[in-house]
């Protein structure tokens, strides 16, 4: 670990996407220490509909007089948990078919790239949308829709750095010592693809995050949950672009495209470290 932050934090914008992504975690942690959630009830907002951002309020109101600020530091909660948890059954789905699809091999390992072929030529989003269209509108139906919809990529870089493991001569004793398919998969597979899949998850933490903040513009996302996507369909249906009402759209867009650099200089931060060959690339 010590050689691992060593590498990290030679790489400046890794440190700085590092730093950004602690600060958006900390503001979602301790959002109900400093938003009162009776103040973004639409019945019970403190202000007047389009106040212009003064000290009252940074960022002004929205169409019923909420604080702009405070919506945008609560929606961070469900924008990053969305992102988080999306992740998380995307890499995992991903990971395991591609362990399975690179150690088996056969007709296994062709069935599964052949399902994972077909999944990667759909457009992701599409099938993200027809999902959350067809159930019920929650935040478990965009998580659901966003992770087994991103998984393919996962899946043919964890085969192929499967293939790579499986080729090497220690994996050839250990089922000369009698290992079995889940030991070699589990003590010897695994642990050396983890790095690849870490790495991964970073990336994808952030396409997760603009999918949750698209399909919650489109009206597809929890009407009763507050997320960043859903802030700029509310502000869209308000006619806050043809008012010109400008601090009810870019905070929320901000905020978005903000966590999402994050993410992606983590990530690649961390393909410099595990990957040798990308370590000169700053």
């Amino acid at each position: 670990m010590a050689a691992f932050w060593r590498e990290y934090a030679a790489n400046p914008a890794g440190v700085a996407g590092l730093a950004g992504l602690l600060l958006f975690v900390l503001v979602a942690l301790t959002a109900p220490l400093f938003v009162d959630p009776g103040d973004l009830s639409v019945t019970r907002a403190p202000g007047t509909p389009y106040q212009p951002p003064s000290a009252e309020y940074p960022l002004g109101t929205d169409n019923f007089g909420r604080s702009v600020l405070d919506l945008v530091v609560w929606g961070a909660r469900v924008s990053l948990t969305v992102g988080f948890l999306a992740t998380l059954v995307s890499v995992a789905l991903g990971a395991l078919i591609g362990v399975v699809a690179g150690h088996f091999g056969g007709w296994t390992g062709t069935v599964l790239m052949r399902v994972t072929d077909w999944f990667l030529v759909l457009p992701t989003l599409v099938l993200a949308i027809a999902l959350a269209t067809v159930l019920s509108r929650s935040l478990f139906t965009v998580i659901l829709a966003i992770g087994i919809t991103a998984w393919p990529t996962t899946a043919r870089l964890v085969r192929a750095q499967t293939l790579a493991v499986e080729a090497r001569p220690y994996i050839e004793r250990a089922r000369a010592l009698g290992g079995g398919h889940w030991h070699i998969m589990g003590r010897h597979v695994l642990p050396n693809v983890m790095p690849l899949v870490l790495a991964q998850t970073t990336l994808m933490v952030a396409s997760s995050i603009i999918a949750e903040s698209t399909l919650a513009f489109l009206g597809l996302g929890d009407p009763t949950t507050i997320s960043w996507g859903g802030i700029l369909q509310d502000a869209r249906n308000a006619g806050a672009v043809s008012s010109g009402v400008w601090w009810y759209l870019l905070p929320p867009g901000l905020a978005i495209a903000l966590v999402a650099l994050a993410f992606t200089l983590c990530g690649r931060a961390m393909e410099g470290v595990l990957n040798p060959r990308l370590r000169g690339r700053r």
